[in-house]
């Protein structure tokens, strides 16, 4: 498991044997985006096809958060699977906005 942050951002990633699930923690915007990109881009990389990003503690998601999350999803789509957990505030309502919500498998915490 390793642990990055940057400004506002806090990026959890616990590997598994063929996925990983990473948790969020804060801002996901202009500034922290390539944090997380990098971070799913390295998972990808290693094989990891799939991936439950944990947005419980996601306090807000601009539209470069929004397009690093579609960016990986569009990636893996054929080979596995991407799964957002604890969607809620401003992220639920730009992908409710946007339309994307569909673009993604979004499982509620109670639902595991």
């Amino acid at each position: 498991m390793y642990v990055q942050e940057v400004a506002d951002l806090n990026v959890e990633v616990e590997r598994a044997e063929s996925g990983a699930f990473v948790r969020l923690d804060g801002d996901l915007d202009k500034v922290t985006a390539p944090l997380l990109k990098e971070a799913l881009a390295t998972l990808f990389a290693e094989g990891r096809m799939r991936v439950v990003i944990e947005t419980t503690d996601l306090e807000f998601c601009d539209s470069s958060g929004l397009w690093v999350l579609l960016e990986h999803q569009r990636r893996i789509s054929r080979a596995g699977s991407l799964t957002l957990v604890g969607v809620h505030g401003v992220l639920e309502r730009v992908l409710d906005v946007t339309g994307l919500r569909a673009a993604f498998d979004i499982v509620c915490p109670t639902d595991l």
